[in-house]
């Protein structure tokens, strides 16, 4: 019965799970949230039980005690289900005839397994605290029925945990490319809503979360339920507000049309779905998922290897590839301290636009007639290391491997080829859910990569998939799968490869494509006005040192927008820095300046790479100000940038977190980006910042008081270090 049984508290780095555990019913979560120390003695929590529950045992409400982990109309619950599943044309409606669960991983998690002998269905389920205090829900439904004619569909499977009825505001994602992760910030909707995402992969205009606050959410403060999808194919994010119930807030992948048809013994894994609580707004909720993703197996520790400077050949010389100009680049790149050279797309058979080739990724030889060997070994042999564009999941129409194969389209035989009037960039999708097609893939790319000795890929997927057909059946779930598989064989065989994953910039930047990939591309705008804010919202999730975040020329090819070198560096800091941009074109005096800019990253990125990231809230909306703070608190280092023209003549005072008020601290602004423009008054402080000796004062002033800010010029940014005395 509900709210029977013991419970099990879980709590880890600052959060705490409480939840029932009843006989033969899914087990209830009574609370999530802060810690604050709840004796997990059943005699004391007897007293939680009453002072939560909306009625009296044995009295029978209408409506559920709780919604459990996997809420069903049978527990009387009116949302949306947990699970949905039919045979043929029947419903599956479960019930579980017995629910066993168990605290695993230290205590941290607990792993339920619940069977329905009625429906023969089985599932398995695991709520984990993460290192950080991220929590992360798995789920597997299994079928069970030795006996049914009908395998078991299943049309989704869920993950929910409950948030306070005292919630009132919901923030979303939405975007288009290149102006990613554009938050939306509205009035808690009422009734059960969903969200989907359809495009194949995350896309530009994804939900991408869910965040749930009393009020509108702050950077600093405040709490924060958030629930993030770990998965990079469709998607489905839902809120159910219904009046006789604590909200109820999560995620599970949206499935296609009989995608998922388990015959006896056959078991469907559904994506990870994270949740985040934060007592210290956005920035805590965030660093619960950063702490998650630096310790995800296989992960790159940027202390043991620090994050190369990187060149993009495309800004540079787009498909307009010549050896002659692309190694005299690559000396201009090394000349300037740049450590990781990528050739972008058009070396491959035929590539003189975005109409042919892919699926052929062999190196053209009318362009390079030497082949790559030649421009890979004098990378290589200028210290840097050689980076490779690849587009492994598409095909063109105009390539020999769609001439030999044109089964190997994901895709109905009457969508290929397409509607005349939508392009869908000139490609289709690749099934590497065909055996096959994935070997032919994976033999090409690893040739390339053990030959030239490729230390990095810029792996791309610029189309969105439509129709995805494999074998007859909706096959995007195994086309993601594979995704992931070539992926991790790659990394396998190539000790040290690592792989950026791109999606016409930042159209697949999600957490599951990070447990195998090493950076995403955070958006093919490299406009910096831009960038400030894609950057800051993309690290609600991504660690900075996994955001490539390069400087571009001016003005922008995405906005045609001028902006000085000084703030495109500074927000290129704030990420994993690099150029997309053609040096070659730089006079002297610009190449001195990358060079200083370069060398600043370099002394900087232990730091940036590693601390602990913190945005302060600015009353003006034209202000930006986002700092990274080292563990022990003795170095920080703050970029306050402008958007817009500031609102007043006297300007907010920047409130340093990330420091010990008990320590002195040294201010210093860091002028190698190139200088910035003000108006013509400078506040004193900033004035002895500008000097060698810089500025003096202690933690707890910076922190209480702040730091009176100059009048900054639109588009303008300083770079701030501090450092304890």
């Amino acid at each position: 019965m509900f709210d029977q049984g013991p419970h099990t508290v879980l709590r880890r780095d600052g959060v705490c799970l409480i939840l029932k555990t009843p006989e033969r019913e899914m087990p209830q979560v009574e609370y999530w949230g802060r810690d604050f120390g709840v004796d997990a003695e059943e005699s004391a929590l007897a007293a939680l039980d009453a002072m939560t529950l909306k009625d009296t045992p044995p009295n029978k409400p209408d409506a559920s005690w709780r919604p459990s982990l996997l809420p069903q109309g049978a527990e009387a619950w009116a949302g949306r289900p947990g699970l949905e599943a039919h045979r043929g044309c029947a419903p599956v409606f479960v019930r579980w005839t017995s629910v066993s669960s168990r605290t695993v991983d230290d205590g941290n998690g607990i792993a339920i397994t619940a069977e329905d002998a009625v429906n023969h269905v089985r599932l398995e389920l695991m709520l984990a605290i993460q290192s950080g205090g991220l929590v992360t829900v798995d789920r597997r439904v299994a079928n069970t029925d030795a006996d049914a004619a009908e395998p078991l569909t299943v049309n989704w499977l869920d993950a929910t945990l409950p948030v306070p009825r005292r919630v009132d505001t919901l923030t979303q994602f939405t975007g288009r490319w290149p102006l990613e992760k554009q938050p939306s910030t509205t009035a808690m909707p009422v009734g059960s809503i969903t969200r989907d995402c359809r495009r194949g992969k995350t896309g530009h205009d994804s939900p991408w979360m869910f965040i749930l606050t009393d009020g509108a959410p702050r950077w600093s403060q405040g709490e924060v339920w958030a629930c993030h999808l770990a998965w990079s194919g469709n998607q489905t994010y839902r809120l159910d507000n219904l009046p006789a119930h604590e909200p109820v807030l999560g995620a599970g992948e949206l499935l296609g049309p009989g995608e998922i048809r388990l015959a006896i013994g056959e078991t469907y894994e559904a994506p990870t779905v994270c949740f985040s609580y934060s007592d210290g707004g956005l920035d805590g909720m965030a660093a619960r998922f950063h702490d998650w993703l630096r310790a995800a197996p296989g992960r790159v520790d940027p202390a043991a290897k620090p994050r190369p400077f990187t060149l993009n050949t495309w800004e540079a010389v787009y498909f307009d590839h010549d050896e002659a100009t692309l190694m005299r680049l690559a000396d201009r790149a090394a000349a300037v301290g740049v450590e990781r050279f990528v050739l972008d797309d058009g070396w491959f058979h035929l590539r003189r636009d975005d109409s042919k080739g892919l699926g052929d990724w062999v190196v053209d030889p009318a362009v390079w007639p030497n082949g790559l060997d030649g421009l890979a070994g004098h990378v290589h042999g200028l210290g840097m290391e050689f980076g490779l564009w690849f587009e492994p999941e598409m095909v063109n129409l105009d390539s020999d491997l769609y001439r030999e194969h044109p089964d190997w389209v994901l895709a109905a035989p009457e969508a290929v080829p397409y509607r005349e009037d939508i392009s869908y960039r000139n490609q289709y999708v690749l099934d590497l859910a065909n055996p096959d097609a994935y070997a032919h893939v994976h033999g090409q790319m690893a040739e390339l990569i053990g030959r030239l000795g490729v230390d990095y890929i810029k792996w791309d997927h610029n189309r969105e998939v439509t129709e995805p057909l494999h074998d007859g059946r909706y096959g995007l779930h195994e086309q993601t799968e594979a995704c992931y598989r070539l992926f991790d064989q790659l990394r396998a065989e190539f000790p040290g490869l690592e792989i950026e994953s791109c999606s016409s910039g930042g159209a697949r930047t999600d957490a599951g494509i990070l447990l195998h990939a090493d950076r995403i591309w955070g958006s093919d705008s490299n406009d910096p006005r831009d960038r400030v804010d894609i950057q800051r919202w993309t690290e609600l999730i991504v660690p900075p040192e996994m955001i490539g975040a390069h400087v571009g020329p001016s003005p922008a090819h995405s906005t045609g927008r001028a902006t000085d070198l000084s703030y495109r560096a500074a927000i290129s800091l704030e990420g994993c820095s690099g150029f997309e941009w053609n040096i070659l074109e730089c006079p002297d005096e610009q190449v001195k300046q990358l060079r200083s800019f370069v060398a600043l990253y370099k002394e900087l990125r232990g730091l940036l790479h590693t601390g602990r990231v913190m945005h302060a809230d600015m009353r003006d909306p034209s202000l930006r100000a986002r700092g990274v703070a080292n563990a022990d608190r003795t170095h920080a280092v703050w970029v306050v940038a402008s958007v817009d023209n500031l609102r007043d003549a006297l300007v907010d005072r920047l409130h340093v977190g990330g420091l010990d008020p008990e320590r002195v601290y040294r201010v210093r602004q860091r002028r190698e980006i190139g200088e910035s423009k003000w108006g013509w008054i400078t506040p004193q402080w900033l004035t002895a910042a500008r000097g060698e000796d810089g500025f003096t004062v202690s933690g707890r002033l910076l922190e209480q008081v702040g730091l009176q800010l100059p009048n900054l010029w639109p588009m303008q940014a300083i770079a701030l270090e501090f450092e304890a005395e």
